[in-house]
């Protein structure tokens, strides 16, 4: 009887150690695709609130460009990165083995914003106009290319001029008629310095997927668990962020250079992005990404000759790996 005491207080003493012993880190470098900026909110109230950390994460923001950080994903060298739809399907074309497992956007963040003298009210009147955008990449050029077809108009209807990142400067200066932007963000700056607009948004006119997180196959075979803990961390800072938008904003200060220093008219042109930004997050069902949408892309993708055949749009995304 002895014996057995000594056996089960061992065993129970073992039990005690593992509960106590500490919970494995994870090292997670994360680009997002832009400057430290208050609509990554949700990112630094996870990381404030200790989200990542429940999850065993140690996660650092790395401020890289998207196309770079697919390429890394789909290699294996790095684990997760935050991307638009549209970089997912043009990687797996080039056999990167990437796959978008939590939406952050549900409305695509993309439009054209214009002048209101110009009288722009559908992308129709886009016909004979200039319209400036970084270059025929990204987000913004997949943007536009989906409001001129909506509008039943392709390049040759307009001139596209490449402005890089310059695209509240550039209308402002009469160097274009219009720009392609997010729409979270040039709108507000431009109307901040009195310049009113017309914003054209996309997903006025066709649903298609904006920003996640993704991750590799190899991620999703090796460490689901980790996938998960990734997922049901950003998903939470986003319904955080959106029922706690002023407290987030205050967050947001220890993680954007500066945002704290700006003068109290500054600062509100920042609220009114995230708040800007918050209309466009999947908040009713975090992470939850829809199928027709990756459609939706795929077709537009193919008609831009960017994809040459159908992708299985199955392996393209995933969400099994969403919180229950």
């Amino acid at each position: 009887m002895k014996r057995i005491r000594n056996i089960l207080l061992i065993g129970l003493a073992t039990l005690l150690l593992a509960a106590c012993a500490p919970k494995k880190i994870s090292a997670i470098r994360l680009p997002v695709g832009y400057i430290p900026n208050v609509q990554f909110a949700p990112l630094y109230v996870a990381i404030d609130k200790g989200y990542f950390a429940e999850e065993g994460l140690d996660v650092e923001m790395d401020y890289n460009m998207e196309t770079d950080s697919v390429a890394l994903v789909g290699a294996g060298e790095l684990q997760f990165a935050i991307v638009s739809g549209e970089q997912v399907l043009l990687g797996r074309a080039q056999q990167l083995p990437v796959v978008y497992v939590a939406a952050w956007y549900e409305d695509y963040p993309v439009g054209v914003a214009i002048s209101k003298d110009l009288n722009v009210q559908t992308p129709q009147d886009l016909k004979g106009k200039t319209i400036g955008l970084p270059g025929l990449y990204g987000a913004n050029y997949i943007g536009l290319e989906a409001l001129l077809s909506a509008g039943g108009l392709s390049d040759a209807d307009v001139t596209l001029e490449s402005i890089g990142f310059t695209q509240a400067e550039s209308l402002m200066d009469g160097l274009v008629d219009a720009v392609a932007i997010y729409v979270s963000n040039e709108p507000t700056r431009l109307r901040a310095e009195g310049f009113d607009v017309d914003v054209l948004r996309v997903s006025d006119y066709l649903s298609l997927v904006g920003n996640g997180l993704i991750t590799s196959e190899q991620m999703l075979a090796e460490q689901p668990q980790v996938v998960r803990g990734m997922a049901r961390a950003i998903t939470r800072g986003i319904t955080y962020t959106a029922a706690n938008p002023d407290e987030a904003f205050e967050i947001s200060k220890e993680y954007v250079e500066n945002l704290a220093a700006l003068t109290p008219e500054e600062q509100e042109i920042q609220r009114q992005v995230l708040a800007a930004s918050l209309e466009l997050w999947q908040v009713e069902n975090p992470g939850y990404t829809d199928p027709q949408a990756w459609q939706n892309m795929q077709d537009l993708l193919r008609s831009m000759q960017m994809l040459s055949d159908p992708l299985d749009l199955t392996a393209a995304f995933s969400n099994d790996y969403l919180p229950e």
